[in-house]
């Protein structure tokens, strides 16, 4: 199991890169997150959600992704509350003490989600969540240290040394764990080091003297490494040629899915911007409304902050717009949550931009889907994360005809306007480019997306074999017995 000093300190990462590693030697592994806190979210091969990164790590694994990788799935829709999902399917909205009530039996599904992932591989490499040191948290814990005394695995401590203070978060974590908790603790890891690591040495010296623990390397700062993240919009990369395209994104408090985004930062000729709350809105080609947990209060949050303004101006100077999922509800005449999906009941006035409304029910969507913009025909695939059931005569001017039948989304009578409920609406390089062009770049000749997912997931596992102490790892492997595999 790898456990974090920090949120971001590495887990995912480290998570990913061991995973391709072990697959490249021949193990049968799978990974896997007891409980997990992220708006960010895919559709599995069995129909259920998972958070995103467990998706990703099952691309390393060579795997389709599945419920039983993300048993416990947390989608916040407040600062209080959150969706809780469970083997993939959403079973009630809770608030926190009622969700810290409810871990007994949640503990139940990561044990049974975790016994039938060991009886299919050798391997399962399990990620925290957060830090095992937070106090408040410890009881009935099932997302750290909880969990590996449950199933008595091995576990490995990543820190982060670019946040500054990473020898005190090794020591103070493992100064806040019980003795079989820090008996568990097989070794650490640095993560995002830059510079001589010679000048480190004496601080790994002391850091094994003073804890008994090996460091079992020190991972380099890897620049321009893209690995999808599970919440935190990450910097976007700015491209000044004076031909790339703008495109700016709000920020929005519930913002969800927003790696829909992510082949548009990497695009060598797109100038992406994700525009921070106390930013006005800049001057773009394109403005993308991106997923929401809580589209009612993210479109108010929008309004107090003038976006609608900003983008009824952008529409008249002639800029395109896309709403993706929660962002194409938006972009209607109303939307309603009659029995309280996503925050009280009630119902909002949409940005009345297309002729369509829409109404969120109990009953969520979770799809992969094939198929083809209607723009020129270009294929697609995607998947499909959202409560809301849309109608209205917008909808008969689609933005997507699936293979099997139907349509998705809608195009306004000028073609300035797209709304689609597809999440990965630019990861195929022949919609992206057409998406592209139709906001007005010229040759847009978008990036093989999925190889660079391919080539930054390798990328990761090279680094292992090059910083960590492989043999360690090899006989922390084999020291478990299959049905403790951890």
């Amino acid at each position: 199991m790898i456990q974090g000093t920090t949120s971001d300190a590495g887990k995912s990462l480290l998570v990913t890169a061991l995973c391709r590693w072990a697959k490249r030697r021949g193990v049968a592994v799978a990974p896997f997150k007891p409980q997990n806190m992220a708006l960010n979210s895919a559709v599995t091969a069995d129909g259920g959600e998972i958070g995103r990164a467990q998706a990703v790590q099952a691309q390393a694994c060579g795997l389709a992704p599945h419920t039983d990788m993300n048993p416990i799935l947390l989608k916040p829709n407040s600062d209080t509350g959150a969706q809780v999902i469970v083997h993939g399917r959403a079973i009630d909205n809770m608030e926190a003490r009622r969700y810290h009530d409810y871990k007994a039996v949640a503990r139940e599904a990561v044990l049974e989600s975790h016994r039938r992932l060991a009886a299919r591989y050798a391997l399962i490499l399990v990620e925290g969540a957060g830090s095992p040191a937070e106090i408040n948290l410890r009881e009935g814990d099932i997302a750290n240290m909880g969990f590996a005394e449950a199933v008595d695995c091995p576990v490995i401590l990543v820190a982060d040394i670019d946040r500054g203070g990473v020898f005190a978060h090794l020591v103070g974590t493992l100064a806040l764990l019980s003795d079989s908790e820090r008996a568990r603790i097989a070794g650490f890891v640095i993560n995002r080091f830059r510079g001589d690591i010679g000048l480190l040495q004496a601080g790994l010296d002391w850091l094994e003297q003073r804890t008994g623990k090996p460091v079992l390397g020190v991972l380099p700062y890897l620049r321009g490494l893209h690995l999808e993240a599970e919440d935190a919009i990450q910097t976007a990369q700015t491209h000044t040629t004076d031909d790339a395209l703008r495109v700016i994104v709000p920020v929005t408090p519930r913002i969800s899915n927003h790696t829909d985004l992510d082949p548009l930062r990497l695009h060598p000729r797109v100038d992406l911007q994700f525009v921070a709350p106390d930013q006005a809105p800049p001057a773009a080609d394109l403005i993308v409304l991106a997923g929401s947990k809580n589209v009612r209060a993210d479109l108010d949050w929008l309004r107090q902050r003038g976006w609608d303004e900003a983008i009824h101006r952008h529409l008249r100077y002639g800029g395109r717009l896309i709403g993706i999922c929660g962002g194409f509800q938006m972009l209607g005449r109303r939307i309603a949550d009659p029995l309280g999906i996503e925050g009280a009941p009630g119902a909002s006035a949409g940005l009345g931009l297309l002729d369509l409304e829409t109404e969120l029910t109990d009953r969520k969507q979770l799809r992969n889907r094939v198929g083809r913009l209607t723009l020129d025909d270009a294929p697609l695939h995607g998947y499909e994360i959202h409560a809301g059931d849309s109608q209205g005569a917008a909808l008969a001017r689609p933005a997507i005809r699936f293979d099997d039948g139907g349509g998705d989304g809608a195009i306004s009578r000028d073609g300035h306007i797209l709304g689609s409920y597809l999440h990965g609406l630019f990861e195929s390089r022949a919609a992206c480019d057409t998406l592209l062009a139709w906001a007005g770049l010229r040759e847009p000749d978008t990036p093989d997306y999925m190889a660079l997912r391919e080539t930054a997931i390798d990328r990761l596992a090279d680094a292992i074999d090059a910083h960590l102490d492989t043999g360690a790892l090899e006989r922390l492997i084999h020291s478990n017995s299959p049905d403790q595999a951890g």
